[in-house]
């Protein structure tokens, strides 16, 4: 059975098939003819096209639904097997802009891939005054940890701030970026643990130093590296 008609379409009606003046088992050729045609038909109407759109993102469902429940007459399955063979093509152009209800919340869904590249390191030197700043911050940083055991935290506190600051500035996004400043500061904080417990005491008396400052200062240099060459 053909369509209903070229001007047989309801826009007020309930039923997508009747809004799009299409029979039960129009061909996904006339679907798309009949949402094509109904479109251009509203003009600037953009309330009736979005009642189209959606009534034909209704149709494709229902074909979907038919196919799997096995209740599709023979030229319903027709339609179907084209709109499997076509599903490159017939996707996209839901995706479009303005294209319906599904095309709409699918434009919302994040790129997966994406969002998987944002989470790679990607490593360079930072260029221009930003490059300086950085040096300097980190040799008074590193300085305050030899010199001042108790500046410990402050120093860690504002590397950490620092590094995350300097990753989102050069446009890695900002969960990613703290993710990423915390590893660095955590896999510091067990190297320091690791080089503490195996040097002993008189060594550290000898260098001046408290266990502390020895912990800090691996977390303290990955974090100093990570905010001059991680983008």
């Amino acid at each position: 059975m053909a369509a209903l008609g070229e001007s047989g379409s309801d826009p007020s009606s309930d039923d997508p098939f009747v809004r799009l003046g299409l029979s039960r088992d129009a061909g996904f050729d006339q679907v798309q003819a009949a949402r094509d045609r109904c479109v251009a038909e509203a003009g600037a109407d953009e309330q009736a096209k979005a009642r189209f759109e959606a009534a034909y993102d209704a149709v494709l469902m229902a074909r979907l639904r038919d196919r799997q429940q096995g209740q599709v007459t023979a030229s319903a399955a027709t339609a179907s097997q084209r709109e499997e063979s076509a599903g490159s093509t017939t996707f996209p152009t839901l995706a479009a802009p303005g294209s319906g209800v599904l095309a709409s919340l699918r434009n919302r869904l994040p790129d997966p891939s994406q969002s998987l590249s944002s989470l790679k390191p990607e490593w360079s030197l930072v260029d221009g005054q930003g490059r300086i700043v950085r040096i300097i911050a980190g040799f008074v940083g590193i300085g305050l940890i030899l010199f001042s055991a108790g500046s410990i935290q402050l120093v860690l506190a504002f590397a950490t701030i620092g590094t995350f600051l300097s990753q989102v500035r050069r446009g890695r996004r900002p969960l990613a970026s703290l993710g990423w400043t915390f590893l660095v500061l955590s896999i510091g904080l067990a190297a320091g643990s690791v080089i503490t417990l195996a040097i002993s005491p008189t060594v550290l008396e000898q260098l001046s130093l408290q266990p502390l400052q020895l912990q800090a200062l691996p977390a303290a240099l990955l974090l100093w590296a990570a905010a001059l060459l991680l983008a």
